[in-house]
């Protein structure tokens, strides 16, 4: 197989970044990184070099360029079967991606008002109500996952999986922000926050030198 290079944003903000770039590191799977800081004078020349789409993250392999988070989950999953990165049930694997759409599409308003920033600890003051929905819809969604579709393991589906990696910029968000969460989403929160490969992510993220200020309102 051809080496695989994953461009992603810095790793304190970029939440699309993290979800390609968590299941791949998770599932042991080698891949060459390159950063490209977020909302700088040249970040929009520098990752068109990558993608006419103009947006992080970019896998390459080979001569195949990708972009979307959820498409380069659904490639890796594909190339390597051996990881386990969809639950193994039919009926499980269909959820699994209906629930990993819906993060990819909705919840707008929580990204709005809490944008991924893993180095602070941040106030959001009063929730509006748009977003307490969306925090609501995301912790039954979660619930439901651990309650009907796991098979043993802390992550929704059991082991960790590419849902797992769509949700984890929302743990980071409800952690930033101090969201209260009924005892199964905390619960999953730390599971998140104990994978190795989130401790890497933070870490590298808080040697980073840019400071965007729209990320810590």
């Amino acid at each position: 197989m051809s080496e695989l290079t994953l461009v992603i944003g810095n790793k304190a903000y970029s939440s699309w970044s993290l979800r390609p770039w968590l299941a791949m590191r998770v599932a042991g799977i080698p891949f060459r990184e390159e950063v490209i800081a977020l909302d700088q004078p040249e970040t929009h020349g520098r990752i068109l070099r990558h993608s006419p789409a103009g947006l992080v993250p970019v896998l390459h392999d080979g001569t195949l360029t990708l972009w979307e988070s959820l498409s380069i989950l659904e490639y890796i999953a594909e190339r390597h079967p051996e990881a386990g990165l969809w639950p193994d049930s039919r009926a499980s694997r269909a959820f699994a991606r209906t629930v990993a759409c819906e993060m990819h599409a909705g919840f707008a308003a929580l990204r709005e008002a809490m944008p991924m920033n893993v180095r602070e600890t941040l106030d959001p003051g009063p929730i509006p109500a748009a977003v307490q929905r969306d925090i609501d819809r995301i912790c039954a969604l979660w619930q439901d996952c651990r309650s009907h579709h796991r098979a043993g393991g802390p992550f929704l589906f059991g082991r960790f999986t590419n849902v797992d990696a769509m949700f984890a910029p929302v743990a980071t968000r409800f952690r930033t922000y101090g969201v209260p969460l009924d005892d199964i989403s905390a619960r999953y929160v730390q599971a998140i926050y104990d994978l190795p490969a989130m401790g890497e992510w933070i870490a590298d993220a808080h040697q980073e030198p840019w400071v965007v200020e729209r990320y810590r309102k």
